[in-house]
């Protein structure tokens, strides 16, 4: 019998139908999922037909054949847009639903109006209902309804097949085959098989070519195969919680990492007395407050677990945190002896550096020494204005107000030894005189400070570390620079003088009143500091008179040891 041709395709897409359901993933695309809802709903229309008693029944049941005619070609339409990955404005989208919405609307008033049908009678031929109708012109919109969804579908395909090199050409080929069978069996189905309509079978086609398509674009989504792969490859463990810290599932391997999951309830709020869950939860906390916290590693039994906290999605909307945990403890002790065999390599480059800075220093140290044996009038001086300095220093970093550092004050000792560096240049009669200058003398002497920064660029060329060559260069061309510009060599006014430099001359006119040389005996403490403190201001940087006055008593501690010595 003829009409178990419809029972069998009925059947047929319901289990395609539910064979979908089976393998549906919800990333699928809308508008297949539609077709297979929609094709069963259209075969059950012609299996109801070829069993229908009376033409009133037919005419009933004959609407809900064109509501799959009417909105399947449509649907198909919009699903081959999404699979070629072209946009269509929502405003020809709402005019396409409205025309095949009107269509359908039209085939509701058979029975009732004559804009669709003009007349439609029926009898039954071999064991099938065979119907002869007269169209009229609202039939003729639904053709072009069923035309146009047509054509543009092909549009799409051929246009995807050009220009679109994202997207598989085999989807697009198989694409082709659903669209131009239907649509053949819509206008030509009758003419191969007289009084038996194709357009179901069409249909039923159009679902098992679907079925090819889904199973190759799974493999073209690379978010879902690659998600897939992950969880079912078992390397790497997930485990969600909700913004309430609420547990709400994990796979297996997040369950062997951490073995409490195996007992935690779904929708548990997290537990601060629970091990696992004290984890788990400062992690949260710390990611809630700073997202760069993303990673952090968990050991246990031996193993090394790298954790990264994202926030868990549905669509775009994050509904609270997921945890990716993968083994990393070969990756980690491959850092840990890298970073080792680097602790090891830094702690013998710095010895090394150390003993190169260390030879450096008592090279600088040799020569300043040097030229003090030279000067009948200085021995001594570099040991005692390196202390001199120190103490000053000692001072200025206790002052909340300074903004003296660590390198400065370590690079400003280092330097001071260097000051008088330019005296290995003077000439010995001028150097080495027994007694006071004369001003032609003197102005021989002046030049020392000049001459000595040539020579510690000269000694310091090759070093990297410009900010102790800067303060040693200042240091010895600027410490005889007076604060009311009366000093030597460039008259230097206040704080055109370098700070280092403004500090050495405190220290070095100290030492040069309480020390005794050949040309005068050592002045008392108290009438050196009347001297001292009546230039400040004149000669010394006034901002450096309380640090002055707070080293005095340890200046002249120092000085009365040295004395005694």
């Amino acid at each position: 019998m003829l009409y178990l041709f419809y029972d069998a395709l009925f059947a047929a897409s319901l289990i395609l139908t539910l064979f979908y359901v089976m393998i549906w993933h919800k990333h699928f695309d809308v508008h297949i999922t539609l077709i297979f809802i929609l094709v069963p709903i259209e075969t059950l229309g012609y299996f109801l037909l070829a069993h229908c008693e009376t033409l009133e029944a037919a005419v009933v049941v004959n609407k809900l054949t064109y509501f799959g005619g009417c909105y399947l070609g449509l649907v198909i339409l919009f699903a081959v847009c999404s699979l070629c990955d072209i946009k269509i404005n929502k405003w020809v989208k709402l005019g396409l639903l409205l025309a095949s919405t009107i269509a359908y609307l039209s085939a509701l008033t058979v029975g009732y109006l004559d804009i669709f049908y003009k007349s439609i009678t029926m009898e039954r031929i071999n064991g099938v209902n065979v119907f002869t109708k007269e169209y009229n012109f609202m039939h003729t919109f639904f053709y072009v309804v069923v035309i146009v969804d047509f054509l543009l579908s092909l549009a799409a395909m051929i246009y995807a097949n050009v220009k679109k090199k994202q997207i598989s050409n085999r989807v697009i080929r198989l694409l082709y085959f659903p669209a131009a069978v239907s649509v053949l069996a819509f206008f030509g189905g009758r003419r191969v098989i007289k009084n038996l309509e194709l357009l179901p079978l069409a249909y039923v086609f159009a679902q098992v070519i679907y079925l090819f398509i889904i199973y190759r674009l799974r493999l073209y989504d690379i978010t879902d195969s690659a998600i897939d792969s992950l969880v079912n490859k078992g390397d790497t463990g997930f485990a969600s919680f909700d913004f309430k810290y609420r547990y709400l599932g994990s796979n297996q391997t997040a369950k062997d990492i951490f073995t409490d999951l195996n007992q935690m309830p779904v929708d548990k709020p997290l537990d601060k007395n629970n091990a696992f869950d004290a984890n788990v939860l400062g992690w949260l906390e710390d990611f809630r407050q700073d997202e760069a916290k993303s990673v952090v590693y968990y050991s246990v039994n031996d193993h090394i677990y790298e954790v990264q906290i994202t926030y868990l999605y549905d669509g775009k909307r994050k509904r609270g945190y997921q945890l990716f945990i993968t083994d990393d403890t070969s990756n980690q002790q491959y850092i840990k002896l890298i970073n080792s065999f680097n602790e090891e390599l830094t702690k013998e480059v710095e010895l090394k550096t150390a003993n190169l800075v260390k030879m450096h220093n008592k090279f600088i140290l040799g020569m300043a020494t040097m030229v003090e044996s030279r000067d009948n009038s200085t021995g001594g001086h570099i040991k005692r204005t390196s202390e001199g300095v120190r103490m000053l220093l000692d001072e200025m970093k206790i002052d909340p107000n300074n903004n003296i550092d660590d390198k400065f004050y370590f690079n400003m000792i280092k330097a001071a030894p260097m000051h008088d560096l330019g005296k290995i240049a003077v000439d010995d009669v001028v150097l080495r005189k027994p007694g006071k200058f004369t001003p032609e003398e003197f102005e021989i002497m002046k030049t020392h400070s000049e001459k000595g920064v040539g020579i510690i660029r000269q000694i310091l060329a090759d070093t990297d570390d410009d900010y102790f060559k800067g303060i040693a260069e200042n240091v010895a061309h600027y410490h005889h620079e007076r604060w009311d510009g009366s000093g030597y060599p460039h008259h230097l006014v206040g704080e055109e003088i370098p700070i280092e430099a403004r500090i050495m001359a405190v220290a070095d006119v100290y030492d040069a009143l309480v020390s005794k040389r050949v040309y005068k005996d050592s002045m008392g403490f108290s009438e050196a500091d009347k001297i001292m403190m009546d230039s400040f201001g004149k000669h010394f940087d006034p901002a450096l008179q309380k640090y002055y006055e707070q080293a005095r008593p340890k200046l002249e501690e120092y000085y009365r040891n040295e004395t005694c010595s």
